[in-house]
C-alpha cells in the first residue's frame, strides 16, 4: 500500500535531534548514587537511522550539531555507521549538544535526565533543508521532538512539503518528550499539523493521547485513533504498548496484532526506535504489515537486551538469527 520509488538513490533521511545519550554503568541503583556512565550518541531519529544503514539501507541525516567535541563525536559516529551527513551543519551561534542521562533502577524503573537548553538541534533553519537532498530519497523520517521549537519546527515543515512535492512517502515517530513544550495544547497543535502530512503514524497509546486533547476519545480507543488519520494522508497508523505489543491499522480497514519476543531486559528505553527501525526496513521490502511488525518486534527485544540504544541497533543477520533462535524454542520466555 505504500509506493517507494525504486529508482531513487537514497534509501532514508531522517531529520531532528542528535544529542548524547550518557547510560548508567552502575544498573539497579538510583541516579544519585551512580558514579559512571558510558558515552553514545543518542536522539530518536538519530536511532532510527542508524537501525536502517545497519540494516543495510542508505542513509542520510538533515541536522545541526553543537561545535564541541560532542558535535564531532556524533558526526564521526554516524559517517563510522555509513550515514550521510553532508547535511549535518555544525551550529556556530554557541548552542550546546543535548544530553539524556539515565537512570536504569530495575528493568521496569528506567528514567532519563535530560538537558536541553540551548540545544544544538534545534538551531536547524528551513535554509538547512534542501529539497534536492529530500528528492533523492525514498522515505523521509521526522519525530516530535524537532517541532518543539523554532527554527527547528519551520525545518521540519519544509522538508514534509519538499516530501510531499516529490513523492517521498513520509514516517512520523512521534518522540514525545514533554520538557520541550510549554504546553499540551500547544503540543497537540503541531503534532496534529505534522501528522495530517504523513504517510505512516508510529507512536505509544500515550502519544496519541496527547495528540487527541481536542477530542472526545475517553476510552482512548486505538480504533478510534487509528481512524482519524485515515481521514488525512496516512496508510498505516501503528499505537504500541510496551510489553503488550503493537497494532497496526491500514486505511483499508485491517488491523493486524503485532507478536513479542522474549528478552532478557535491562531497561526499557531504545525499544521505540528499534521498533521503527525494523518495521520500517520491512514496510522498504515489500514485506506484508505482520512481517515488518515482527522485524520490528524482534529488534527492539535485542535492543533492550543491551546497554545502549544506538551502539546495540542489530542488523538484518542479528534479527533473522534472533527470529529463527526464537521460533526454534532455543531462545524461550523465561531467558
Amino acid at each position: 500500500m505504500l509506493s517507494f520509488d525504486r529508482e531513487k538513490p537514497m534509501d532514508f533521511i531522517a531529520i531532528g535531534r542528535l544529542c548524547i545519550d550518557l547510560n548508567a554503568n552502575e544498573i539497579n541503583r538510583p541516579m544519585e548514587e551512580t558514579i559512571t556512565f558510558t558515552k553514545y550518541v543518542g536522539g530518536s531519529p538519530a536511532n532510527i537511522a542508524i537501525g536502517m544503514s545497519r540494516l543495510g539501507m542508505k542513509t542520510g541525516f538533515i541536522g545541526r550539531v553543537a561545535d564541541d567535541q560532542m558535535g564531532r563525536f556524533i558526526v564521526g559516529y554516524l559517517q563510522k555507521n555509513h550515514i550521510d551527513t553532508s547535511h549535518v551543519i555544525t551550529d556556530k551561534t554557541g548552542s550546546v549538544t543535548g544530553l539524556a542521562f539515565t537512570e536504569i533502577k530495575s528493568p521496569a524503573d528506567c528514567s532519563i535526565l535530560m538537558y536541553r537548553d540551548n540545544a544544538a538541534d534545534l538551531k536547524l533553519e528551513p535554509n538547512d533543508v534542501s529539497e534536492t537532498y529530500i528528492k533523492k530519497a525514498k522515505a523521509l523520517l521526522i519525530s516530535g521532538t524537532a517541532l518543539a521549537k523554532s527554527p527547528s519546527r519551520e525545518a521540519v515543515f519544509l522538508a514534509l512539503a519538499y516530501a510531499r512535492k516529490n513523492d517521498v512517502v513520509v514516517f512520523f515517530d512521534l518522540d514525545y518528550r514533554p520538557y520541550t513544550w510549554t504546553s499540551p495544547e500547544e503540543t497537540a497543535v503541531y503534532y496534529n499539523l505534522a501528522a495530517e502530512k504523513c504517510d505512516v503514524i508510529i507512536g505509544t497509546r500515550e502519544e496519541f493521547d496527547m495528540m487527541e486533547c481536542f477530542e472526545r476519545n475517553a476510552s482512548r480507543d486505538d480504533d478510534f485513533t487509528a481512524q482519524k488519520w485515515f481521514g488525512h494522508r496516512a496508510g498505516i497508523v501503528v499505537i504500541k504498548h510496551g510489553k503488550d505489543g503493537s497494532t497496526a491499522y491500514t486505511k483499508e480497514g485491517e488491523r493486524f496484532k503485532g507478536t513479542t519476543f522474549p528478552a532478557r531486559v535491562i531497561k526499557t528505553f531504545g525499544a521505540g526506535d528499534s521498533y521503527a527501525a525494523g518495521f520500517i526496513y520491512g514496510l522498504m521490502q515489500g514485506w506484508e504489515i505482520t512481517r515488518a511488525m515482527e522485524y520490528g518486534a524482534a529488534a527492539a527485544s535485542i535492543v533492550i537486551s543491551s546497554h545502549s540504544c544506538s551502539e546495540a541497533m542489530p542488523t538484518v543477520e542479528q534479527i533473522d538469527s534472533f527470529i529463527e533462535k526464537c521460533k526454534s524454542g532455543e531462545i524461550a520466555a523465561n531467558d
